[in-house]
């Protein structure tokens, strides 16, 4: 039998998710995530700030092999990130590693200013 203590909260500056209960919360207001988005985004907090492949991403989040040329990784990538940018504006939490995969890391984000 599981218990809370299985499944501790997981917390990001304002970003909290509890992934016994399914839910995250973005300064202290619920995010409206798919089963998959909220997967893959503990997927990528319990890497503790490291790089993890779309390959591992996907069999962590989707429990099979990626196939060649298979995008979903990035498409659920782009969703989870509007999301969490949407509702915490200034910080961005994942960051792509062209080449590698995807980090979770909450950051503060700075415009570009173009002279």
């Amino acid at each position: 039998m599981e218990t809370a203590s299985d499944h501790p909260v997981l917390r990001a500056g304002e970003l909290e998710i509890r992934p016994a209960d399914g839910l995250v919360l973005a300064a202290g207001r619920a995010l409206t995530l798919s089963v998959r988005e909220f997967q893959l985004l503990v997927a990528l907090v319990r890497s503790q700030g490291g790089i993890v492949s779309r390959r591992e991403l996907y069999e962590r989040v989707w429990g099979g092999p990626l196939r060649d040329g298979d995008r979903s990784i990035d498409v659920y990538i782009h969703k989870v990130r509007v999301k969490l940018e949407t509702a915490l504006p200034g910080s961005r939490f994942i960051h792509t590693h062209v080449g590698f995969g995807y980090r979770f890391s909450p950051e503060t984000s700075h415009p570009l200013h173009i002279s």
